[in-house]
């Protein structure tokens, strides 16, 4: 039975298409849902995927936050269910509680969009096992609130249990805390990063290189060894 991912489309996502562009490439099956809807249409994982949920009005992802889409997913992810967040979407998990800290606008005070160099430091979540820990991989960026801040008890919590995911390399390119550019929950099952793996899993688009596919292969090889 093909593995069935959900990508949720909110007002203002610009990047559900290649989510599920990326899904069907790893070889499993990209199930479109909608911001309104409650149902998640018995998927066994979710992303939400990057772009400007409600033009970005009050806070990055503030709004996206409450839609109704977002009461099923929090209660299953809470449950186990796995869901990754990329930029927009890492920015709905922070405002939903689903991962600690928060979101502000880069240090530059302007947009950025580049390929950035990124250190993997958790291979063991639902997401990354098709990484190793250490490796270095090249994955597209593009933000305008990509600026990862937490309180230092929070950071130290995230440090000593090995739940900053990614890390910049070369350069921070928004001033995030620690060169954060991803993080995962306790249990593993929900990841959040500000880079977009999607734009990155076949050689003739984005970086030219796939390094972007593994967020992929590794939920659908945990979903079909479950």
């Amino acid at each position: 039975m093909t593995a069935r991912i959900g990508v949720v489309t909110f007002p203002g996502s610009l990047d559900d298409r290649d989510t599920q562009r990326a899904i069907r490439v790893a070889g499993a099956e990209p199930v479109a849902l909608w911001h309104k809807d409650k149902d998640l249409k018995q998927v066994d994982a979710v992303v939400l995927c990057g772009g400007f949920s409600y033009g970005d009005y009050l806070r990055a992802g503030a709004i996206a936050r409450f839609s109704p889409v977002m009461d099923t997913v929090i209660d299953q992810a809470r449950a186990g269910l796995p869901v990754l967040g990329i930029c927009n979407g890492f920015q709905i998990l922070t405002e939903a509680h689903l991962l600690p800290g928060g979101m502000l606008g880069n240090d530059h005070l302007h947009f950025i969009c580049r390929d950035q160099k990124l250190r993997v430091e958790n291979a063991d979540t639902a997401w990354t096992t098709d990484y190793t820990a250490g490796q270095e991989i090249h994955i597209p960026l593009k933000n305008m609130d990509g600026r990862y801040v937490a309180d230092q008890r929070t950071l130290d919590e995230l440090e000593g249990e090995g739940r900053v995911a990614f890390r910049y390399l070369d350069v921070n390119p928004n001033g995030s805390l620690n060169d954060i550019a991803g993080i995962t929950n306790a249990a593993g099952n929900v990841v959040g990063l500000m880079p977009h793996p999607e734009h990155a899993v076949e050689s003739l688009i984005g970086t030219g290189r796939a390094d972007g596919l593994p967020f992929f292969t590794s939920i659908l090889k945990k979903l079909v060894n479950a």
